[in-house]
């Protein structure tokens, strides 16, 4: 089994799962085309429930099993994972997963056996094999809930345990300098720069349209009261697959790097016939289909080149400008609220990951301690 996209009206599509057929399997395709248009869940959302959910009734159907066999048995689709390599392309080909990997198909799992016995397709039965129910009984005092009566929780069956979290990599300005340099045209400076200043999530990136950038000191002609050079960040339905995490649009400051790169990209896209008559700030310049939007994948592709030309000793990916433009605003003094705004967290604790000093900071730190006066110096002599 596998996922394949399936396109709707326009730009709107979800992702399915097909059988070796090329039939859809029922049961997925109604629980995605609910999680993308019930739900309101981005289409990337769905591939990737999709891909997972192949993995699970792809191994149900070689192993025989039906759906309520398939949970009850669902340790051994966890073993599966546990010690095969995944096949598909990408970072992790020939690997074995890892355990926040299988975490998440198993999550997918639940969720999708949960909307299966709403839909009477599954009985409610094997919700047994997928949770474990507890109650407050032997927790302290001082964490029980107030009010009389035991108050029960659920708590998945399987669960893999996980690595503690590292920290997110984040670019330096040196690195984002060296990968300007060796950009051979306008449209890859221009989404350096815009990534590096912006702190744009690569999905918001591309699926900026032009009508999004407002980059005049006033843009009161056009309907818009924000004072300032600005983009608009707009959550849609794009046929690139690209979409903003939020449904709020948010509005997001330019500085002049960011136009200058701009004007020069104009004028090398309208060379390009095909590019005319798209609304995507972000096109296909040099490769087919010539004037499409870029999508995330190609974005990816290109910056694990162009790492290599700059000789990084990380490959850059689009997060990392995101982690190093708030490591930047924090370390020059901005307050951790308005970096939230700027990155369009719904939390403060999201942007607290991005909250840690660089680590010269810390060795300059440590330099600047008082030394202790019976403390022998470096030659030996107190």
């Amino acid at each position: 089994m596998k996922a394949l996209r399936v396109p709707v009206a326009n730009e709107l599509a979800y992702w399915t799962v097909i059988d070796d057929g090329l039939e859809r399997v029922l049961s997925a395709d109604h629980y995605l085309q609910h999680l993308r248009f019930g739900r309101g869940r981005a289409e990337g959302t769905t591939k990737s429930y999709a891909e997972d959910l192949s993995l699970f009734l792809g191994w149900c159907d070689v192993t025989g099993r039906d759906l309520e066999r398939g949970a009850a048995d669902l340790a051994l689709f966890v073993a599966v994972l546990r010690t095969t390599a995944v096949s598909r392309r990408g970072s992790g080909q020939d690997r074995p997963r890892s355990a926040k990997r299988i975490n998440h198909v198993l999550t997918v799992v639940r969720e999708f056996y949960k909307h299966s016995v709403a839909c009477r397709t599954v009985d409610s039965s094997v919700l047994t094999f997928l949770f474990e129910a507890g109650d407050d009984r032997h927790l302290p005092a001082e964490m029980r809930s107030e009010g009389t009566g035991l108050r029960y929780r659920v708590a998945p069956r399987h669960r893999q345990r996980e690595a503690r979290a590292v920290r997110p990599k984040a670019l330096r300005p040196a690195d984002v300098e060296a990968l300007i340099r060796v950009s051979t045209n306008w449209r890859d400076r221009f989404l350096l720069v815009l990534l590096w200043y912006s702190g744009l999530r690569i999905g918001e990136a591309l699926g900026l349209r032009r009508s999004d950038l407002h980059l005049l000191g006033s843009a009161r002609a056009l309907g818009c009261d924000v004072s300032g050079p600005h983009l608009h960040v707009i959550k849609r339905d794009n046929s690139n697959g690209a979409a903003a995490k939020s449904v709020n649009a948010r509005q997001v400051p330019v500085r002049s790097e960011v136009m200058a790169c701009y004007d020069r990209y104009l004028v090398e896209r309208d060379l390009c016939r095909a590019a005319a008559g798209c609304d995507f700030v972000f096109v296909n310049l040099f490769h087919e289909p010539l004037g499409a939007p870029m999508t995330d994948h190609t974005v990816r592709q290109w910056l694990a080149g162009l790492s290599r030309r700059a000789g990084l000793d990380v490959e850059a990916t689009p997060h990392m400008f995101r982690h190093g433009t708030a490591t930047e605003l924090l370390a020059r003094g901005a307050t951790i609220d308005v970096v939230k705004e700027l990155l369009g967290h719904a939390s403060i604790l999201s942007t607290q990951r991005y909250a840690h000093p660089d680590p010269a900071l810390l060795r300059a730190a440590v330099d600047r301690a008082r030394p202790l006066p019976s403390h022998p110096d470096p030659d030996g002599r107190r």
